[in-house]
């Protein structure tokens, strides 16, 4: 029987070109690896939401998501996803970001070791 995918609200933050990336911490699925702010949807929410909602706790950062960027559905050793990626401005351009997300250049996206899940989100974002 397959598991039905768990849905996910990413945050794809950009803010004067600059893209906000942190690392997944120790004692999680892919720790080590980078991430765009996100996580899993409550019951019932919708995934944009939800990234907006899983931005602000993870960064401290209030945003409002634009568009859905990309959409991925996938299989890990841990279960199956579903990504919703949405471009995010943040509401106070001069707000920082919590530890460990940092503001990165578009360049430096592709030098970042990210889950596989998001390579095609990574390809369109270089284009």
């Amino acid at each position: 029987m397959n598991a039905t995918p768990v849905p996910i609200g990413v945050a794809v933050v950009e803010r004067n070109g600059l893209f906000l990336v942190g690392v997944r911490p120790e004692g999680v699925p892919l720790a080590g690896y980078s991430e765009f702010p996100g996580g899993k949807c409550d019951p019932g929410e919708l995934p944009a939401a939800c990234a907006v909602r899983e931005c602000l706790e993870e960064t401290g950062l209030a945003v409002e998501a634009k568009r859905l960027l990309d959409q991925v559905t996938w299989k890990y050793s841990h279960g199956p996803v579903e990504l919703s990626f949405f471009l995010c401005h943040p509401r106070d351009e001069s707000a920082d970001p919590l530890p460990p997300f940092r503001w990165v250049e578009r360049s430096e996206l592709a030098t970042l070791t990210f889950p596989q899940a998001n390579q095609s989100l990574l390809r369109l974002l270089s284009s």
